[in-house]
Formats: C-alpha cells, sequence, structure tokens
C-alpha cells in the first residue's frame, strides 16, 4: 500500500484514513458531510473534509483507492430500511456509482451494514453488476 493516493467518501472517524495511512499510503482529500466528523478529521489529520459529495461529485483528483462507507441508516433493521428511496441518504450510492465511472479508481472498497446485502430481499443490491468480495 506504500505510495497509494486514496480519497475517503463519508469519512466519518477516520479509521480507513489511519490504517492506509500507516500503510504508507498519502489521503489526497477527504468527504464528510457532518461537520463534527469534519473537524474531529481536521484535529487528527490537518486536512478539511469537504461537506456534500452530491454538490461535487466531478471534482476529485486521480486516486489509487476510493473508499466509501456511505450512511447505512436506509437498510439498515434499525431504521426505515427505505434503501435507496430514503431521501436523506438514499442517492448517496448513486454517487459512488458515478464516481466510479467518471474517475475509475484502481480499487474500492465499500463498507456498509451487513444488511445491505439483504436488503428488500436482496433485490436492492441485486440490481448492480458489481464483482463482490466478503
Amino acid at each position: 500500500m506504500t505510495g497509494l493516493r486514496f480519497i475517503p467518501l463519508f469519512a466519518g472517524l477516520a479509521e480507513f484514513h489511519h490504517a492506509l495511512g500507516l500503510l504508507g499510503s498519502t489521503c489526497l482529500f477527504a468527504w464528510e458531510i457532518d461537520p463534527g466528523l469534519a473537524d474531529l478529521y481536521e484535529r487528527n489529520f490537518d486536512i478539511r473534509p469537504h461537506g456534500d459529495i452530491r454538490e461535487a461529485v466531478d471534482e476529485l483528483p486521480p486516486r489509487d483507492i476510493l473508499y466509501a462507507g456511505f450512511p447505512c441508516q436506509p437498510f439498515s433493521k434499525a431504521d426505515d430500511r427505505l434503501g435507496f428511496d430514503r431521501s436523506q441518504w438514499g442517492d448517496l450510492f448513486d454517487c459512488v456509482l458515478k464516481i466510479l465511472d467518471t474517475h475509475k479508481p484502481r480499487r474500492l472498497l465499500l463498507e456498509n451494514a451487513p444488511n445491505l446485502l439483504r436488503h428488500d430481499v436482496g433485490r436492492s443490491f441485486g440490481q448492480y453488476e458489481i464483482g463482490l468480495a466478503s
């Protein structure tokens, strides 16, 4: 992983940044909409994450690894289970797909709740032709 460049989408608490940094990779910039998490990210890594990814999907620099840990609530059994139809976060997976199609990173790491693959009896995620590693 040494020398690879990465961008975390929905950066959260920055565990991915920390892990790849320990392996010698470089974070180009990050995306995190939650102001508190963005403040924490900036304090820990001296990088101010950009806000809402939906506003600038086309602005990503070239990178080797794209990490996306988009909000799991739309797919979670503990929430409303609206999936991609959830107005607040349901469209974020489409943003990830647009980034993949436009920028074609060498690697994608996609993290989410276990129910993502089972949501709506597997129909939600099954509509996409993506190779999955478990």
